[in-house]
């Protein structure tokens, strides 16, 4: 019998956070302060994070400890099952053996809460009463209302206009778990007024919500501030995706030769891919692929700079593939991969040649989805849409080739809250967008005065 769902015991479950900044050929550049352009310290960023957060960013340990009360929370849907897509194989006629891992099983639908539950506790133990973010799609802003609400921590959510406006049941789902939502840009902050001010009719970016929350916390004694993705402490919390698949593909005595992972900021790629990455470093034949949209081609047209993490310029410059911090993406409906910069970890090993990067077209990515859910039954949200394009383009290369080939990729989150997408997609009103060069460069003028990376 063929095995469709590859399961850990909770008993199995990874007690440690990978840290690949331990491993990494070259270490990411550093990070600098927005005014003074200099290195930042732990001083620099304790008005934003807590200290423990800060010392897992500039960690260089391999291993990090989960605390007991993080794991604890994470048994309620963790370990996620890896599951074998025997039947997308079937219709694709490929003899690749597709794997997922499905972090849909989570409460929140997504990959998110796995650093949301993490930087939730580290805020309490801390002392901290109250925590601002942004979300593009929803899922980060779900996933860290539903964390704050397991640590009694006020959530207050700058939710990018066009997602609060295309997916009001994300922003239920959030107000459900406590927390305040906001469409940004708003009127709340300095940065929001200012953008309302050069464009009423803005539909926002996860750049402009980033500068809405971080100046609340900024201006707030008792509030801290929460990212969903980019921050190397991020990506390290969900390498837990990553670590777990390993323990399953040793029952079932495989391994990938390919990962791939949807890439917006870097988190649910890095969660995945890193500690594959960890072999392939230390000589594995192993390729990382890093799939985004052609709307937003961070990796694929950005140039490797020093850029703000934000549209205002209040967050860290940090050395990143960017389009610009200006930039704000057309409004598709993959609303978390909308972000003008990358992971600087991922940026770094993009640089390095260790992981590649693949980009493609809305509609394409949506029959991709359809495809994959009229054979396996679940419905992917469009960012986890994104790598099911890419694993489809790997797979029929290999059926091409003649060659077996074992695939994995992170089912980053499912759809059900998408479904206007869907609905755009089914009635034909979905378009795909080709980024001109012009509005690159554009953007790009901005950062022409930064300090160069090496």
């Amino acid at each position: 019998m063929e095995q469709t769902k590859i399961l850990l015991e909770e008993s199995d479950m990874p007690k440690q956070w990978y840290n690949i900044a331990a491993d990494m050929p070259n270490p990411v550049q550093a990070t600098l302060h927005p005014v003074t352009k200099q290195p930042v310290g732990p001083d620099d960023l304790a008005p934003l994070f807590p200290m423990q957060l800060i010392l897992q960013e500039v960690s260089r340990d391999r291993w990090i400890d989960i605390p007991e009360d993080i794991q604890a929370i994470y048994r309620l849907w963790r370990p996620s099952p890896l599951m074998r897509a025997s039947r997308f194989e079937k219709v694709l006629g490929t003899p690749a053996k597709i794997y997922f891992k499905y972090e849909g099983v989570s409460p929140a639908g997504s990959h998110k809460p796995n650093t949301a539950v993490a930087q939730a506790y580290y805020n309490k133990m801390e002392g901290v009463k109250r925590i601002t973010t942004e979300t593009g799609a929803g899922q980060w802003g779900s996933a860290l209302s539903l964390a704050c609400n397991f640590f009694n921590i006020e959530c207050k959510v700058y939710m990018v206009k066009v997602s609060y406006n295309q997916k009001p049941y994300r922003r239920s789902m959030m107000q459900t778990w406590g927390a305040s939502v906001v469409a940004s840009p708003s009127d709340q902050t300095q940065a929001g007024r200012k953008i309302l001010a050069q464009n009423p009719d803005s539909s926002g970016s996860l750049g402009i919500a980033i500068s809405e929350a971080v100046e609340d916390a900024a201006t707030h004694d008792d509030t801290k501030y929460s990212l969903g993705s980019v921050l190397n402490h991020v990506l390290m919390h969900q390498t837990i995706i990553g670590l777990e698949a390993k323990k399953q593909f040793e029952k079932v005595g495989d391994f990938p030769d390919i990962v791939i992972g949807c890439v917006g900021g870097g988190s649910n790629f890095a969660g995945v891919s890193f500690p594959f990455l960890y072999d392939k470093i230390h000589g594995k034949d192993i390729r990382v692929i890093a799939v985004e949209p052609t709307a937003c081609p961070t990796l694929t047209r950005g140039p490797f700079a020093y850029d703000f993490g934000d549209s205002i310029g209040l967050a860290p410059i940090v050395p990143m593939h960017t389009l610009g911090h200006s930039f704000v993406p057309p409004p598709i409906h993959a609303g978390g991969l909308r972000y003008h910069g990358m992971a600087p970890a991922v940026s770094q090993l993009f640089k390095d040649k260790l992981i590649e990067a693949q980009a493609y077209h809305q509609l394409e990515v949506f029959d991709a989805a359809v495809l994959f859910s009229r054979t396996e039954g679940i419905l992917p949200a469009p960012e986890t849409a994104h790598a099911i394009k890419s694993v489809i383009v790997e797979a029929l290369k290999a059926k091409e080739e003649g060659v077996e080939k074992t695939i994995l990729f992170n089912f980053s989150g499912h759809g059900h809250f998408d479904m206007s997408a869907y609905d755009a997609y089914f009635s034909k009103k979905l378009t795909d967008y080709s980024l001109p060069e012009s509005e690159i460069q554009r953007a790009l003028e901005d950062i022409k005065d930064m300090p160069k990376p090496k």
